[in-house]
C-alpha cells in the first residue's frame, strides 16, 4: 500500500516559476471565494533567470501531514562555517489550513494519476494520492517582506524620447510570492502526474492567487475573467511566447522593500464595495482596451503598447483615489521620481523598446539616482548585468563619473536623489515554469523531506546574497546562489 508509513521512500520534484507584470490590470473580484476577476487582464512574464520562485514538493508515506516552508519568514543566527562568517536561517513553517491552500491541494489531488517507478520500487495509485501527505518548500530570489510590490512610476527627470510602460502586477505581486501559491501548483501537478493542460492548471492556480495564474505561461499572457459562476472558464491563455518581442528590456527600480500599508487584497475589496469608477472601468473601458492591447502586442506596436499601459495605470490610480477610504500606494521617494502616479506601491518597472534605448535609460537612472558611497555595484544593478557594458560602467566609480544627460545642456539639471533607489534589476520577457533536473537545487532533503539550511553570507563583498545548501559539508560548491531581489511593478510612459 503506497500510504503505508513503514515504507521509507520520498518522491520529489523541483520547479522554477517566474513573475509577471500586468499591462492591463486586474483590480477587483466578483467572487472572493473562487477569485474571479471583474475584468480580463494582460501581463508580460519576466525572465525567471532574474526573478523567480523555486519550489520543491515531496510526497512520502512517512509524512504525517501536509507541511510548507517559505524562505520569507526567517530568523538569523550568526555562525562561522567554512571559515567565513555567515548567518543561518531558521525557516519558519507556515500553516496550510487556509482555504486557498486547501483548495489548491484538493484540486490537484483530484486530478492526480498513477505513478510507477520500478527502479525505486514506488507505486502510487490514483486513490493513494488521497492519503499521501506532501511537504513543500518555496524560495524566492527576492525579499518576500514586501512581496512583488504592485507599483509603477515614471521618472520625470528623463527625456521624453523613451516610451516606457506603466503597469501593475496586481495582487499576484504580493499573494503569489508571499503565500507561495503558483509554484506549488505547477510542481504538485508534475509530482502527481496531472495530465491536464496549462489552461486548466491556471484555473487551480487562480484559486490560490488571482493573477498568479498568468505565470503558468511565458511571454504575453491573458487572464480571461470568464462568465461561468463556477469559474471553469476563468483561465490564463498565452497570447504570444517570450520570443515574439524579445528586444524589449525591462528595468526595475526598487525604491522600497517595505511591505505595503494597504494590501492588494484588502484594497481591491474596498474598491469593489465603494468605487463607482471601478464598475465603469470593468464594463466599459477594459473590454475595448484588451482588444487594442492584443493588437499592439501582436504587431509589436510599442507606442500603442505604451499608451494603453500608461492609460490603464492612470485609471487604476483613479480607482484607488475613488475608493473609500482612498488608497495611496506611493511613498515620498516615488513622488519625487514620477511624472505621474501609477501603480500599487512605491517601486517602478520601466520597459524600453530595445537594448539601445534601455542603455540610455539606465545611464540616466544611474546618473539621477546614484547609490550611497558604500554600495557595491554588483548589488546595485542585478539581473542582466551585461547592459552595464553598453552604459560604459564597469565599477562604482564609473557611475560617479557619468556626465549629465545631453538634453540638460541648456537647462539646470534635476537634483540627484542619492540613495533614493535601493537597486535596479535588468531583465526581459521570459519563459514560463520549468522543472529542474539538478537535484542539488532541491530545497528539501531527499532523506528526510525537511528543508535544507539557508545561509546568508557576510564576506567578500557579497553581503545580502543568499544560498540554499544541504546541511552537510559535501554540498560545498553545489550551492544555488540567488541575488536578494525585491520585485516590483513597473512603469512606463512618455516622459514629460
Amino acid at each position: 500500500m503506497a500510504a503505508d508509513s513503514s515504507q521509507k521512500w520520498i518522491l520529489m520534484t523541483t520547479a522554477q516559476t517566474p513573475t509577471n507584470i500586468a499591462v492591463i490590470k486586474y483590480w477587483g473580484k466578483r467572487d472572493e471565494a473562487l477569485i474571479l476577476a471583474v475584468n480580463d487582464s494582460i501581463s508580460v512574464t519576466l525572465d525567471p533567470q532574474h526573478l523567480c520562485t523555486t519550489t520543491t514538493v515531496a510526497v512520502s508515506p512517512m509524512f504525517q501531514s501536509d507541511r510548507m516552508w517559505l524562505n520569507g519568514k526567517v530568523s538569523f543566527l550568526p555562525v562561522c562555517f567554512w571559515g567565513k562568517r555567515r548567518e543561518r536561517g531558521g525557516i519558519e513553517e507556515i500553516s496550510l489550513s487556509g482555504g486557498r491552500y486547501q483548495n489548491c491541494l484538493r484540486e490537484i489531488r483530484s486530478r492526480a494519476s498513477k505513478i510507477e517507478d520500478e527502479k525505486k520500487g514506488i507505486k502510487i495509485t490514483k486513490k493513494d494520492w488521497e492519503k499521501l501527505h506532501v511537504h513543500i518548500a518555496s524560495y524566492n530570489n527576492f525579499p518576500t517582506a514586501a512581496g512583488l510590490a504592485s507599483s509603477a512610476a515614471g521618472f520625470a527627470c528623463l527625456v521624453r524620447d523613451f516610451y516606457l510602460v506603466v503597469g501593475h502586477v496586481g495582487p499576484f505581486s504580493l499573494d503569489q510570492f508571499r503565500d507561495g501559491i503558483i509554484d506549488p501548483v505547477f510542481s504538485l501537478a508534475k509530482l502527481m502526474n496531472v495530465q491536464e493542460d496549462q489552461g486548466k492548471l491556471s484555473a487551480i492556480a487562480r484559486q490560490g492567487s488571482g493573477s498568479a495564474c498568468r505565470s503558468l505561461y511565458g511571454g504575453f499572457v491573458k487572464w480571461v475573467m470568464g462568465n461561468e459562476e463556477n469559474g471553469s472558464d476563468s483561465i490564463a491563455v498565452q497570447l504570444q511566447d517570450e520570443k515574439h518581442w524579445d528586444e524589449l528590456v525591462i528595468i526595475i527600480a526598487v525604491v522600497s522593500s517595505r511591505q505595503k500599508e494597504t494590501s492588494s487584497t484588502s484594497g481591491m475589496r474596498d474598491s469593489v464595495e465603494t468605487s463607482l469608477l471601478l464598475q465603469h472601468r470593468a464594463k466599459e473601458v477594459v473590454p475595448k482596451r484588451i482588444i487594442e492591447m492584443e493588437e499592439a502586442i501582436k504587431n509589436r506596436d510599442f507606442p500603442s503598447f505604451a499608451r494603453l499601459t500608461c492609460a490603464d495605470s492612470n485609471q487604476f490610480h483613479a480607482v484607488c483615489l475613488d475608493t473609500s477610504p482612498p488608497i495611496f500606494y506611493m511613498n515620498d521617494t516615488s513622488h519625487r521620481q514620477v511624472a505621474y502616479t501609477f501603480d500599487a506601491g512605491p517601486n517602478a518597472v520601466l520597459i524600453a523598446r530595445d537594448r539601445k534605448v534601455a542603455a540610455n535609460l539606465l545611464q540616466r537612472l544611474l546618473y539621477y539616482f546614484p547609490p550611497h558611497s558604500d554600495t557595491d555595484l554588483n548589488s546595485y544593478v542585478i539581473g542582466d548585468k551585461s547592459i552595464l557594458g553598453d552604459v560604459g560602467v564597469e565599477e562604482m566609480k564609473d557611475v560617479e563619473a557619468l556626465p549629465p544627460p545631453p538634453e540638460t545642456k541648456d537647462q539646470i539639471p534635476a537634483q540627484k536623489q542619492r540613495g533614493a533607489v535601493s537597486y535596479f534589476i535588468c531583465t526581459r520577457p521570459g519563459k514560463g515554469p520549468v522543472l529542474l533536473s539538478d537535484e542539488s537545487q532541491a530545497l528539501l532533503n531527499p532523506e528526510s523531506g525537511l528543508p535544507k539550511i539557508v545561509w546568508k553570507l557576510d564576506a567578500e563583498g557579497v553581503e545580502g546574497k543568499w544560498r540554499v545548501t544541504a546541511p552537510t559539508s559535501q554540498s560545498k560548491g553545489r550551492d544555488d546562489w540567488n541575488s536578494v531581489i525585491q520585485i516590483i511593478a513597473y512603469a512606463n510612459s512618455p516622459f514629460i
